[in-house]
């Protein structure tokens, strides 16, 4: 008997350095294609798959503001640095042939639809891959905080970060040779502990509020994040 997957309906979180690939600044034309490949052999799994993008490779609305610049103004650019990737992303997605609605929290009716929840829902039993750009179309909310939220809304069953390290550690590994991988922990414990920045606390605290499941997994990895879908031990689970 063929194994099922272990989650019906995910949000994947992509942060705008996922989207950056090899390159110091914007768009890496062929690390969006082999993103676009992951996504695609993850949907043939039949999983319903949402994708929220963020803006770092273009546009930081923090690093804006802390230049001088407005600092509402400066996430408002940030969300639009989102779109910039989304559609990039949903591109990328109708070359492997994939069907893609992209949905915008900023009305932009030229190139995308508003975001409305039950449509995006509907999408998704539809077996269309969802990419929402924009964040919340509200200032001083990032993007991994917009990602846990939508997750809810949709009643996504994880949010899958897709990451340039291949889970969560105790310390930062890039500074710290001596940290510990966790293969499984609490929200909680996520919450609480300061060492742990993969996401922000405002995300963490809102699924564990509603005990949403988060994965961090590696997506530079070939095939990770179709086999942390099958629930292989791939990666962090926090729940």
């Amino acid at each position: 008997m063929k194994k099922k997957p272990k989650y019906k309906r995910i949000l994947l979180k992509l942060s705008g350095e996922a989207m950056r690939g090899k390159r110091e600044f914007g768009i890496d034309p062929e690390f969006i294609s082999y993103l676009a490949s992951e996504i695609a052999e993850a949907h043939k799994l039949g999983v319903q798959i949402a994708v929220v993008t963020g803006g770092g490779n273009i546009f930081r609305g923090v690093a804006g503001s802390k230049r001088g610049m407005d600092e509402a103004t400066a996430h408002y650019m940030g969300m639009l640095a989102t779109i910039f990737n989304a559609m990039a992303l949903q591109d990328a997605l109708e070359q492997k042939g994939l069907v893609v609605r992209l949905q915008t929290a900023i009305e932009m009716k030229q190139i995308a639809e508003n975001f409305i929840r039950k449509k995006a829902i509907r999408h998704m039993e539809k077996g269309r891959i969802v990419v929402l750009g924009g964040g919340t179309g509200l200032p001083f909310i990032t993007t991994d905080t917009g990602a846990a939220m939508r997750g809810l809304e949709l009643g996504c069953d994880a949010v899958f970060k897709a990451t340039k390290v291949d889970g969560v550690y105790s310390d930062d590994p890039m500074k710290n040779p001596k940290a510990k991988k966790l293969e499984n922990l609490t929200l909680k414990e996520a919450f609480q502990n300061e060492k742990i920045t993969i996401l922000d606390k405002a995300a963490v605290e809102l699924c564990m509020r509603n005990d949403l499941h988060i994965v961090v997994f590696n997506i530079h990895k070939k095939g990770a994040l179709k086999k942390a879908l099958m629930g292989e031990k791939i990666g962090t689970v926090i729940r």
